[in-house]
This record gives structure tokens, sequence and C-alpha cells, in this order.
């Protein structure tokens, strides 16, 4: 059976303008990624993934091209429609692991469930089954954000992003903050995500981790170069 289309991006484009000086950053981006996909987007300082990954998890829009996510175009959504889905259908990991310092570990996983005004005990079950997800061990719980190695906080970064089942995970420079051993345990935790079913899409400048997915997507100039399946005989360590 054919996988579900999850992103389909037709002639994406983006320009920004500061004054009369135009800049485009990407071009004519034609991309599609099937319901769970591992992919990594990679290329140099400058090539557009990230933006390009704000495109897709719905943090800025296009200035051209059409934008179909799960069935959905998404230019005919309002503000509202475009944060509901952003809350409940992508969760974000990012290479700062935006975390509360002084928050413990279940407070930081708990808060989007807090704004959605989830009931305490609910939130409490949520992120503990968010975090046995993420591979964080449970002795840390307790401790706050900033008493936490790197590694560890990309955990509870990763449990949080995982805290409303969403059907897909952008990981933006994951392991760009941490040691090689403790990268390579992160990109097993995302491996483990995408073999029950999660749609991953990691953005590294870093070839030898996006290896580690199944799938590669080359930005140079704004525009994709290379895109194809990767080889996963050697699937531990890096490349």
């Amino acid at each position: 059976m054919d996988k579900k289309v999850i992103i389909e991006l037709s002639d994406i484009s983006k320009t920004y303008a500061n004054g009369e000086i135009r800049t485009t950053v990407l071009q004519d981006v034609q991309l599609s990624i099937n319901e769970g996909e591992f992919a990594a987007i990679t290329g140099p300082s400058g090539s557009g993934k990230s933006t390009l990954m704000s495109i897709i998890g719905l943090l800025d829009s296009a200035s051209t091209g059409r934008y179909i996510l799960d069935g959905k175009d998404v230019s005919k959504l309002s503000e509202d429609e475009l944060a509901e889905i952003r809350a409940s259908r992508i969760g974000f990991v990012f290479q700062s692991f935006n975390l509360l310092p002084r928050a413990t570990v279940l407070k930081n996983v708990q808060l989007p469930l807090v704004y959605a005004n989830i009931p305490k005990a609910t939130r409490l079950k949520m992120a503990i089954k968010a975090l046995e997800m993420s591979k964080m061990e449970n002795a840390r719980y307790s401790n706050l954000s900033n008493q936490l190695s790197g590694g560890q906080m990309q955990r509870v970064a990763i449990a949080r992003a995982l805290i409303n089942d969403p059907a897909i995970i952008l990981a933006d420079e994951p392991t760009g903050n941490l040691d090689q051993k403790t990268g390579l345990a992160v990109l097993d935790t995302f491996k483990d995500l995408n073999k029950i079913g999660k749609t991953i899409i990691i953005i590294t400048h870093d070839h030898s981790i996006a290896s580690h997915a199944k799938r590669i997507i080359e930005l140079r100039d704004g525009k994709i170069i290379n895109d194809y399946l990767t080889n996963h005989k050697n699937d531990r360590g890096l490349r």
C-alpha cells in the first residue's frame, strides 16, 4: 500500500524585503514527504534549510507557491487554525532546547498542556509517557532543567515535542550542542520514534548527521539540488 503524502510543497519561494533590498532564500521548491518518513534536510549555512523548516512547521509562510499539509491548503487557513495545527500535529525540537531554566523536567514537558488548560492529573500522566518515549531517566524528573546535561535537556525537549502526540517531529540541528556520543543517542531516539510511525524531519548542516535519516534532501542557494534514499546497512555510528 502506498504511503500517504503528508507534506506537499509546490513552487515554494520565500523572499525577504528590507527597504529596496530583496533577498530570495528559497526558489521554486518542490517537495513531498510521506507519512512515517525519516528525512534530513541538509545544506551549508545560508542554503535556506531553516527557512524551509519554518514554512513546513507553519512558523512562517511562503512568498509564492502552494503548501498542502495533511490534505489542507495552509494558505486558506486562519491564524487560529494554523496555531491549532502547530499545537496538535507538529512537535518542534531546537538546538538550544528552549527550556525554562528554573522549572523542573516535568513542568517543562507539561507546559504546552498548561496553555491548553488540560487538568493537572492528566498533564502529569501525559508528561511521564512522553518522557518515557524520549528515554529520559525518571530519577531526573524533579531536577531543574539547568541541572541537566546537554543530552538530558535535549531528551526533555523531545518529550515536550511529543506531549500532544504529534504526527510530525521537526528537529532543527538537534545534535548541534551535543558531543558525538550523546548526539548518537539522541539520533537513536528519533529512529525509535520513527519506528512507531512518527514522521521525523531533521534540519542539519552536518552530512554525517543527515546520513542517519532514511532520506536526504540537499539544499544549496535556496534550491533542492539532491534528494535520495540512504543505505542503512551501517546504522550505528557516524559515517
